[in-house]
Parts: C-alpha cells; sequence; structure tokens
C-alpha cells in the first residue's frame, strides 16, 4: 500500500492508497517542529480509530514547506522501513518535464496537480488550485507544466484584511446574497467573493487569448466548489486532483525508476 502525504503551507494530508481507491484520507495542520514520532502517533490513533487494517510499504512526499521534509522522512523510514519519494528532489522521475526559466524551481504541488490533471483529462489546461494561494496552472498539449499566475488565497486575503484593519471584523468566505453590502460583513464578502470570481475569470481568459487554443478550466481546494455552483467558473473540480498526481508519479516512478 502507498502513503501519499501532501505537505501544504497551512495543511498536511494523508491518504493511503491500495492501487485502486484511497482508503482514507487524514488531514493535520501544517508545523515544521513535529516529529517523525508525533506524526507515527497521529497517524495510527486516527487510522486504528477508523478501523482499518493497513500494511503500508511505499511512501510519497509532496510538501511546500521545505523544513517538514526531513522529520517525514524519518517518519517514512523508522516506521515503515521504506526511502519515501520526495517530488521536487532530483531523484523522483516526472511523467512530463516542466517547461520554464533556466533556473527556476517549480513548486512541488504544482508539478502534482499537473500530472494528476493531465492524467484524467488530457492537455491543453487551465488548473485553478484555491489553497493558501490561488495558484494557476497552464499545462500544454503533452502534459508539460508551462508556467502560471500565482495570487494570495481567499482566506489569506481576508486575515490579511483583518489584521491591517482595526475596525475590520474576521468574517469566513461566503457568497454574499447582494453585491451592495448593507453592512460590515456583507460588504468584506462581497469584496472578497466577487473579487475573486473576477479574477480567476480574468486570468484564465488572458491564458487563453495568449494561448490562443481552446483550455480546460480544472478546479480544486476545498473553497472550489462555492464559486463553482455561484459562478459557473470551471469546465471539471477535481477534489482529490493533488492526490490522484502523487499516485500518478508514484506510479511512473516505479515503472521507470
Amino acid at each position: 500500500m502507498l502513503l501519499a502525504i501532501d505537505c501544504g503551507n497551512t495543511n498536511t494530508v494523508f491518504s493511503i492508497w491500495d492501487g485502486s481507491e484511497f482508503l482514507c484520507t487524514l488531514r493535520t495542520s501544517t508545523h515544521h517542529a513535529r516529529t517523525a514520532d508525533a506524526y507515527f502517533t497521529w497517524y495510527s490513533t486516527l487510522v486504528k480509530h477508523y478501523g482499518l487494517e493497513v500494511d503500508i510499504t511505499e511512501v510519497i512526499i509532496s510538501s511546500t514547506v521545505p523544513r517538514v521534509v526531513f522529520n517525514l522522512r524519518v517518519f517514512a523510514d523508522r516506521f515503515f522501513g521504506c526511502r519515501p519519494i520526495v517530488v521536487g528532489k532530483p531523484e523522483c522521475l516526472l511523467p512530463h518535464q516542466p517547461r520554464v526559466d533556466e533556473g527556476t524551481q517549480v513548486g512541488p504541488d504544482r508539478l502534482v496537480n499537473s500530472a494528476g490533471a493531465f492524467d484524467r483529462h488530457g492537455g491543453d489546461l487551465i488548473v485553478v488550485d484555491f489553497g493558501t494561494a490561488t495558484t494557476f496552472d497552464v499545462v500544454d498539449h503533452d502534459g508539460a507544466y508551462v508556467g502560471g499566475a500565482i495570487a494570495p488565497g481567499v482566506n489569506l486575503s481576508l486575515e490579511a484584511l483583518h489584521m491591517a484593519a482595526a475596525a475590520l471584523p474576521h468574517v469566513d468566505i461566503a457568497k454574499p446574497q447582494r453585491v451592495v453590502g448593507t453592512n460590515t460583513v456583507a460588504c468584506m464578502q462581497s469584496g472578497v467573493f466577487w473579487g475573486y470570481v473576477g479574477l480567476v475569470r480574468e486570468i484564465c481568459t488572458r491564458i487563453r487569448e495568449e494561448r490562443d487554443r481552446p483550455m480546460k478550466i480544472v478546479a480544486t481546494g476545498g473553497l472550489a466548489p462555492l464559486f463553482q455552483q455561484s459562478a459557473d467558473l470551471f469546465d471539471a473540480m477535481e477534489e482529490d486532483l493533488t492526490m490522484h498526481g502523487l499516485t500518478v508519479i508514484h506510479r511512473y516512478n516505479k515503472d521507470n525508476g
């Protein structure tokens, strides 16, 4: 069995893959000081809670937080007796090499999303990921990541607004009933929600114009359903796109490594 680990700036997700489906997905906050023992205590407790009988033999890691990789490597070696594949490291093979400026280090999450999206949808894609940052990944006709755009994440923008303006409260993102708010919370929600609808639509439109070809827009991340239901921005949504991408890269390394 494969343990796929996606470590983002805010959350770290563990998913157990049995070769045909994910048996469970576990989520915790990302913390660079969490030790291998602490990871295993948390992981084993939840696996036992779900009543799963699992025998992890392989691990693959994607991390946008370099400081956590060491302890995750120790976790894989100590408790599963395996050397994990780490996306972005030289020993990790990619199904399609990115085509970007020389010397550019592409984020592992963007490589993983590109691999997963191409496997499911083919080429000529724009992958929009609503995470701590909102990223736009352009996948060429042959599956190669060729660049994109990065904007502040939705919740990050709300938090920055609250922190920088003393009179503004902390609010949760939601679709407002009207564009014109009649109280502070409604005004903030309207500005952020419709502002991001405009941001996503404009960036995707300009990417399509610049690439001069039809391109399918695939969304992932926790807030993707909210924006899709309200504004019909995407052609497809993939809740497990990153985890699927990790299985694609793992399979490629097994076949070619």
